[in-house]
C-alpha cells in the first residue's frame, strides 16, 4: 500500500503528537529488564527516548507534543460507568518512570501536556483540530482506533503496529476499515470496542458493519430504513441494540471541544538543554545516550530491543 505523503518542503509546519501513555506501555514491555547504577527501573525511560527519536527523524516535525491521559471523561462514565472499567492498573515500576519520562522531555525542549480529569485522546483531537485550522499538517502517534474518526487531508496517522511506518491518510483507513475516517464512529459503534469495555449489535462484526455503512452511510441511514436490512436476525439486533449504539456513538467519538490551554507557538520545537540531559543519562546510566549527546548535543537514534541492553 502506497503511503500517503506528507509535504517534503522545508517551510510547512508540522506538528508531531504523541500518545505519551501508549508509547510509555509500548517501551515498557519491548525491554524487560533495565535499571539504573541505583537499581531503578528504566526500561520504560530508555525504550520512550529511542522511539520518540526514531519518530523525529521519520516526521520531522516543527511542533510537537506528548499528550497524557488526565483520567476518564466524565461524561463517559456517567454514560456508561463501565466505560474502560476492565482495564488493569498501571505496572508499579512503569508508573515510577513516567516522571522521568517527563523530566526528560523538558530537557529535551518538548511540551507535555496533561489535563485533569480529561483523556489523552480529546486533548489530542482537540489540538489536532486547531493545528488543522491554522493550516499545519499534522501526525498522530498512536495505535488506537479511534483516532482514525480524524484523519483527512491535514492529519494522518503513525502506527507504531504498522512495521511498514506508512502515514495513515483517508485510502488507508478506508483500506484497512472498508469505510472512510467520517464513518468511523458509526462503525465502531456497530461493532462495539472490547479494549474499551464497549459492548456492540450482536453479530455485528467489522464486516458487517462495513457493509451496512457501504449500503446506508450513517447510522440514521441505517436505522431510517432498518425495514430493508436483511437477513431478519440481524435486522432484529439492531432494532434491539439502536439504544446501546446511539450511546456508543457519544462514547466513541472524541471532543475537539476540550481547552487545549497551550498555543500552537508553544509547541515549536525548541533546541534541547545538553547540560540537564546529560545530568539525566548519567542519572539513569545511559552510556549509549551520553555518547551521542557529546557527538551531536542532541538525543537521536532509532530504538532496537535486542540491542537495548547496550544503553
Amino acid at each position: 500500500m502506497q503511503s500517503s505523503p506528507i509535504s517534503e518542503s522545508p517551510a510547512r509546519r508540522r506538528l508531531l503528537i504523541v500518545d505519551g501513555h501508549a508509547f510509555a506501555y509500548r517501551a515498557f514491555f519491548a525491554i524487560r529488564s533495565l535499571s539504573s547504577p541505583e537499581g531503578a527501573a528504566t526500561n520504560a525511560i530508555y525504550g520512550f527516548i529511542r522511539m520518540l527519536g526514531r519518530m523525529q527523524t521519520k516526521v520531522r516535525p516543527s511542533h510537537l507534543a506528548v499528550v497524557w491521559d488526565g483520567g476518564l471523561a466524565a461524561d463517559r462514565t456517567a454514560l456508561h460507568p463501565e466505560y474502560k472499567a476492565q482495564r488493569p492498573a498501571m505496572p508499579r515500576d512503569l508508573e515510577l518512570q513516567l516522571d522521568q519520562i517527563v523530566a526528560y522531555l523538558g530537557a529535551a525542549g518538548i511540551v507535555s501536556l496533561l489535563r485533569d480529569s480529561h483523556e489523552a485522546d480529546d486533548v489530542i483531537a482537540a489540538l489536532s483540530r486547531q493545528a488543522a485550522t491554522d493550516g499545519m499538517e499534522v501526525v498522530i502517534a498512536s495505535s488506537d482506533k479511534d483516532f482514525m474518526q480524524l484523519v483527512s487531508s491535514e492529519v494522518r496517522l503513525l502506527n507504531p503496529q504498522d512495521k511498514t511506518d506508512t502515514f495513515w491518510g483517508v485510502e488507508e483507513v478506508r483500506a484497512k476499515t472498508g469505510v472512510t475516517p467520517t464513518q468511523i464512529v458509526d462503525w465502531l459503534s456497530l461493532t462495539g470496542d472490547a479494549v474499551d469495555n464497549i459492548r456492540g449489535v450482536p453479530g455485528v462484526g467489522a464486516k458487517t458493519a462495513t457493509d451496512l455503512l457501504r449500503q446506508f452511510d450513517s447510522m440514521d441511514g441505517l436505522y431510517q430504513r432498518l425495514q430493508e436490512v436483511r437477513p431478519d436476525r440481524l435486522r432484529t439486533n439492531l432494532q434491539a441494540s439502536e439504544e446501546v449504539v446511539r450511546r456508543n456513538q457519544k462514547l466513541v467519538r472524541l471532543n475537539c471541544e476540550v481547552p487545549c490551554e497551550v498555543s500552537l507557538e508553544e509547541l515549536a520545537c525548541k533546541p534541547s538543554d545538553a547540560v540537564a540531559l546529560r545530568r539525566l543519562y548519567l542519572r539513569w546510566g545511559f552510556k549509549s545516550l551520553l555518547r551521542e549527546l557529546d557527538q551531536t548535543g542532541l538525543p537521536a537514534g532509532d530504538f532496537f530491543p535486542e540491542t537495548a541492553g547496550a544503553c
